[in-house]
């Protein structure tokens, strides 16, 4: 027996069916891919790394060879207030054995105008503050051969023209036995011939800093000059220097010591980082940098100094 289809069963049959060939033919195009969360985990990391890492680099390089320049300033007006005081109360050091970080005499070059206060010791920490005085050789002005180094491009570099000194420039020191008076008898290089022997009774002061080659030489001092400068009559000098220094106080010596301090100072660099892509996880990039940023910057200053202690103390 055959069976008719109810002619709204057929219709809405077709209906269902041209409904579903109009959706299949016009299905709506798909969402854009997302990255899984171990990938936005991943891509997190590497940028707050790259940031903070970016920030610290930024921050060294521009203490280096400009705030520190400012930070070699102030250091230099309370060096010159303490040493002033000295020669008035008569407490300046005369040597053989002074201190080191103190204030031992004060430095005058007008041709280049330079006007620094010279601290004993010479290694690389020494000289962040100014010109140093090399401990196993006689104060300046005394009798006898007194050397002196100081930075050439970074915290100020106060030596970074001293190779534009000529025979017959004076440089004048004040120590706690006065004033004395030298010219310059020449600056040499490596490979220039040593200065005459010094007569009897007379100073000599060299002056030692370092110098580059080409275009970024400032930025990558490697040679060692020296300036001559002779008095013809010294002051007294006590008996009792020390033999040697060690190499770090020698010319483009480094601190291997502070290699500890350091290591602990990018220790906390990689904590400051973990703890800040731990908080973007949590909180908005922005509320998390300018609450990291003070930090990441205050360990950055306090890395760059000891960096600086293991570079070469000319630099």
């Amino acid at each position: 027996m055959t069976t008719l289809a109810e002619p709204g069963a057929t219709q809405s049959s077709a209906g269902s069916s041209a409904g579903s060939s109009a959706g299949s033919s016009a299905a709506p195009s798909q969402p854009p891919t997302q990255l899984s969360p171990p990938a936005e985990r991943t891509a997190l990391v590497v940028s707050t790394a790259a940031t903070v890492l970016l920030l610290v680099t930024a921050w060294a390089l521009t203490q280096m060879l400009f705030l520190g320049a400012l930070s070699q300033q102030r250091a230099q007006a309370t060096l010159y207030d303490d040493f002033r005081a000295q020669l008035a109360a008569a407490t300046a050091p005369v040597g053989p054995v002074v201190d080191v970080g103190e204030p031992v005499a004060l430095l005058r070059v007008p041709r280049l105008g330079i006007e620094q206060v010279v601290v004993e010791g010479t290694a690389s920490g020494d000289l962040l503050r100014g010109p140093g005085h090399q401990r196993n050789t006689v104060l300046p002005g005394q009798v006898g051969t007194s050397v002196v180094a100081g930075r050439a491009t970074t915290y100020g570099g106060p030596f970074a023209t001293l190779g534009e000194l000529t025979a017959g420039d004076a440089v004048v020191a004040v120590t706690a036995q006065g004033t004395t008076k030298f010219r310059v008898s020449g600056v040499r290089r490596a490979g220039d011939p040593l200065p005459q022997p010094r007569p009897d009774g007379a100073a000599r002061l060299v002056l030692v800093t370092a110098e580059g080659q080409g275009r970024l030489g400032a930025l990558s001092p490697g040679e060692v000059i020296h300036v001559d400068a002779e008095a013809q009559k010294g002051l007294g000098a006590p008996a009792g220097l020390p033999a040697a220094v060690p190499d770090s106080e020698q010319p483009m010596g480094t601190e291997q010591t502070a290699w500890p301090l350091l290591t602990l100072c990018l220790g906390l660099l990689v904590a400051i980082t973990t703890g800040v892509v731990v908080a973007r996880q949590r909180w908005s990039a922005a509320l998390v940098w300018v609450v990291a940023a003070p930090v990441v910057i205050a360990s950055a200053w306090v890395t760059t100094d000891v960096v600086m202690r293991v570079l070469p103390n000319l630099l």
